[in-house]
């Protein structure tokens, strides 16, 4: 008897049809929990450290590199918050933007001079901790911005929802724009709270002041970094915390009731998962993650006004989940950079008198047709650990199985 034929592909061939993300993720799998540990926290400092001595290569000679790393983490913020809504569960959200904006005008509005609403000036907030007061009540305020829209709209699906929530980005930023009593319309609102830490002779309104603009020559590392590094600083521990909560729920029930929502919504429903409770979850948790990169926003640059949180910013926050790879927060982050850093850098190159920097919707929208027609699930697409681990439950069972079946052969001649 010939022995049976197996599937399996050489491990040669497997390994050369993977992509880079693919790649990576293996090698990052077949680690330890200490050698993660022991690559993990080196390469988090390196990365702090990045915007203090940042290489010739990826310095963005046009702006601050400090800068540019903190748009890039409040960026990043966005894009594993709309992970959740657009990767995890499927809701094809293209008005994300307005939840960016309302925590951004939730810390605006309760802060800034220009508002009616300042509490800063003999109101409940201190001027030293008003910022960071205002963060929890950015994130409570788009959540239940999030619940109070998802509650009507998410029976709806595909092209319909993506309507409703495109309106509503718009909606937010029409009222921004139109409420001038309140917001005062396109003026916007300037003098916004910011974390004062750090003030002293040579730092009057502290470290994370716009006014910090660091000394690239001293030896100490605080009074190296400007603003643009702190702020990075602080997005890049906001971003680990809201990674280590939305990892722990992708691995939890909510976690596997949304990616059944993604796959199959009618399917899921009938295997019994409760589809319009988790999605109203995924909504408002993405939520309320736009609610706090809204906020770390307006502390940064301490002026905001309704032309930044246009439709466009929102397909940006799109197009860097896409690419990253919906799915993937590792993915996202990555997309999220490039949005970010590749417009930053092409600023200073200039072809016929314009600058590159000018035509990032061209390379973007591109960008997207080539990830489509090459690698539709973008740069590192997800992997779905249940079939990864039914794939080793197969590959256990099959190996002894076939080391077993020469012996028992030879025991029947």
């Amino acid at each position: 008897m010939s022995e049976p034929k197996t599937t399996d592909r050489p491990q040669g061939t497997e390994r050369t049809m993977r992509g880079v993300g693919d790649a990576l993720r293996a090698w990052w799998g077949g680690l330890s929990r200490p050698a993660q540990w022991a690559v993990g926290v080196p390469a988090i400092v390196a990365l702090a450290l990045l915007p203090l001595f940042p290489p010739p290569l990826l310095d963005t000679p046009g702006t601050s590199f400090g800068g540019v790393m903190a748009q890039f983490a409040m960026t990043a913020l966005i894009a594993i918050g709309l992970n959740v809504v657009v990767g995890q569960a499927g809701l094809l959200d293209l008005g994300y933007v307005g939840f960016y904006a309302v925590g951004a005008y939730s810390v605006g509005l309760l802060t800034s001079p220009n508002s009616p609403w300042n509490q800063t000036d003999g109101g409940f907030l201190n001027t030293k901790w008003a910022w960071l007061a205002c963060v929890p009540i950015a994130i409570l305020l788009t959540a239940i911005s999030g619940l109070i829209l998802g509650t009507p709209t998410l029976r709806l699906r595909g092209d319909y929802l993506a309507i409703v929530t495109l309106g509503f980005g718009e909606i937010v930023r029409l009222l921004a724009d139109n409420l001038g009593d309140i917001t005062n319309g396109s003026l916007g609102l300037s003098g916004i709270a910011y974390p004062r830490v750090g003030e002293s002779e040579d730092h009057p309104g502290g470290y994370f002041s716009s006014g910090n603009l660091g000394d690239s020559e001293s030896g100490n590392l605080l009074d190296r970094a400007n603003s643009g590094t702190w702020w990075f600083w602080i997005g890049m521990a906001l971003v680990i915390v809201v990674l280590v909560l939305v990892g722990n729920l992708e691995r939890s029930r909510v976690g596997r009731a949304w990616v059944a929502i993604r796959e199959d919504e009618d399917a899921a429903e009938m295997m019994g998962v409760p589809a319009f409770k988790f999605k109203l979850w995924a909504f408002t948790i993405g939520a309320a993650i736009g609610g706090l990169s809204g906020a770390l926003y307006a502390g940064q640059v301490q002026y905001i006004n309704p032309g930044v949180f246009n439709i466009i910013n929102s397909m940006l926050f799109l197009c860097a989940v896409v690419i990253g790879g919906q799915g993937n927060k590792l993915g996202v982050i990555v997309g999220a950079f490039l949005v970010v850093y590749l417009p930053n850098r092409f600023m200073s190159v200039e072809v016929g008198d314009q600058s590159l920097g000018d035509y990032k919707y061209l390379f973007f929208g591109l960008a997207l047709v080539v990830v489509m027609i090459f690698r539709p699930q973008g740069l590192f697409p997800v992997r779905q650990r249940l079939l990864a681990y039914g794939r080793q439950v197969y590959r256990a069972v099959h190996k002894p199985v076939a080391a077993a079946a020469p012996a028992t052969t030879g025991a029947r001649r």
